[in-house]
């Protein structure tokens, strides 16, 4: 594989980067850099969001027809790397690379007409209404209940671990519309109004003092029929391909090399200081941007072998499986960086606590990770999947 960019993919570099240089302000490159949850807030994600579309480049992966780039996977990668490397907020994906997706493959012209625009302006912000109680990674187990009258389904049930759920005033959602056959043969796709009468968000506070997650409960919420996006009783086949998107359409090397950054300021910090921090430390750290180094060419190697729009399939398993051990590991390395400075952290404070140059939420980095291996398809889910697809056993 040829690693050295052509003139022209120079040149697309250098346009990404005066982009960034001209309209990514340092209160957004702060905001990011302050986060240790999964997504930035809306007051952070909104604007930079918002600066893409006026440049045409917030959904590469959409049709040109509905705003796409048209770029290839090369150049998607570019364009992430550079990003990242700038601290440049991360794009809240549920609208522009989950559901949109899914609307612009099953969903009918008149809903794309309204739901994409309002994608592309910001105007809506979705959450995911996938987990319940009783089904995680086994999602066809869910339960969430639509029954269908004329002109509504009406809804009853619940729906946990929801990001910004509390943010949201859309929710693209897995319910039960029958009982008959196999599980996954009863499941709809619907699009629901946050606003609606009966639906009620309550938070959940993580282990990192963060509130992202949340429970929502649905009591007789009413649901227009027109909210139902591709056939009734056959939202799993929407629900397989939203998940190939969310596991294998984004790319996580420039991500990870960005938080790796934050351990490296904090160890460079500790050194300048005189501590005495053991040989194991840096050798540690050379060995995980080593190992970064080797998980970034096989996506590279990945990516590039797709067309553009294209997704990895199986090999999207693959994927998003070692990005969450990756993640998990730079996490861990943090915490051994700061040593007993960690824990004098508490949940609510940004920094710890005595130290101005402490670099904000490491701590919250490695609590919060700990779930990376759990959403998004447990790390279970992703070994079934590569030992059935990937290795043929």
């Amino acid at each position: 594989m040829n690693l050295l960019l052509d003139s022209h993919l120079t040149a697309f570099r250098d346009e990404v980067r005066s982009f960034l240089q001209q309209h990514l302000p340092a209160s957004l490159r702060l905001g990011q850099y302050q986060t240790a949850s999964v997504y930035p807030e809306p007051k952070i994600t909104g604007p930079w969001q918002q600066a893409l579309q006026r440049q045409g480049w917030l959904v590469p992966l959409w049709p040109k027809e509905w705003g796409g780039t048209g770029w290839t996977p090369i150049q998607r990668f570019i364009f992430e790397t550079e990003c990242a490397l700038a601290g440049a907020p991360l794009v809240h994906p549920m609208g522009v690379r989950l559901v949109g997706p899914v609307i612009l493959k099953f969903g009918t012209d008149e809903q794309k007409q309204h739901y994409l625009p309002r994608i592309l302006s910001s105007q809506d912000y979705w959450c995911q209404g996938f987990s319940e109680p009783g089904a995680g990674s086994d999602l066809a187990s869910l339960k969430l209940r639509a029954e269908s009258d004329e002109e509504n389904y009406v809804l009853n049930g619940s729906k946990i671990w929801t990001t910004n759920a509390h943010h949201a005033n859309r929710m693209f959602a897995l319910v039960r519309t029958s009982n008959e056959g196999r599980r996954q043969d009863g499941i709809s796709f619907l699009v629901i109004d946050m606003q609606s009468p009966g639906v009620t968000v309550r938070p959940i506070r993580t282990i990192g003092g963060d509130h992202e997650l949340n429970e929502v409960f649905f009591d007789n919420v009413r649901v227009p029929r027109s909210n139902l996006i591709g056939q009734e009783n056959r939202g799993w086949d929407c629900a397989k391909y939203l998940l190939e998107f969310e596991r294998g359409a984004g790319i996580f090397s420039p991500r990870l090399r960005s938080q790796l950054k934050r351990v490296g300021d904090a160890l460079s910090e500790r050194i300048a200081d005189g501590m005495a921090l053991g040989v194991d430390l840096p050798v540690r750290f050379g060995e995980i941007t080593a190992d970064l180094d080797t998980f970034e060419m096989l996506e590279l190697k990945v990516l590039g072998s797709l067309s553009p729009g294209e997704t990895p399939g199986p090999l999207s398993s693959v994927l998003k499986l070692r990005a969450s051990r990756m993640k998990q590991a730079v996490a861990e390395l943090g915490i051994e960086v700061l040593g007993s400075e960690s824990m004098r952290w508490h949940a609510g404070s940004s920094r710890l606590e005595d130290d101005e140059r402490a670099v904000p939420a490491l701590v919250q980095d490695y609590l919060n990770s700990r779930a990376f291996t759990i959403f998004g398809g447990a790390s279970e889910i992703q070994l079934g999947i590569i030992a059935k697809t990937v290795v043929g056993l």
